[in-house]
């Protein structure tokens, strides 16, 4: 019987999604196939609620209310933002031009 190693990613560099229990949202920048962070960064998340390995991790600039930050998301805890309304973290204009769909696409030449 043959199965995947990897499954295929569900969101993709550019989309903007939103974490499914914390009151944040982002630009996905990169994927990770699966987990790829320190095993400390994996441990200090409360095993009930600790995602699985061997699932897609994004890379995402993400935002709250108070500030901007980068942040490392498994898959599961990933939905789709449909706000519409555009990303303020400061390294998105940097890499990423806004489309008219509101999703993000990465520039030719990035911005020093």
């Amino acid at each position: 019987m043959h199965s995947e190693r990897f499954r295929r990613a569900k969101f993709t560099i550019g989309q903007v999604v939103r974490h499914r229990v914390h009151p944040f949202r982002g630009v996905i920048y990169d994927v990770d196939p699966t987990f790829s962070n320190s095993e400390e960064w994996l441990e200090a998340i409360p095993v009930d609620v600790r995602p699985a390995r061997d699932q897609p991790f994004y890379h995402v600039f993400a935002e709250n209310e108070e500030t901007e930050y980068v942040a490392y998301v498994s898959e599961q805890n990933l939905e789709r933002d449909i706000s519409g309304e555009p990303v303020r973290h400061p390294q998105v204009e940097a890499m990423f031009r806004r489309a008219e769909d509101g999703s993000y696409r990465i520039r030719r030449f990035f911005m020093n």
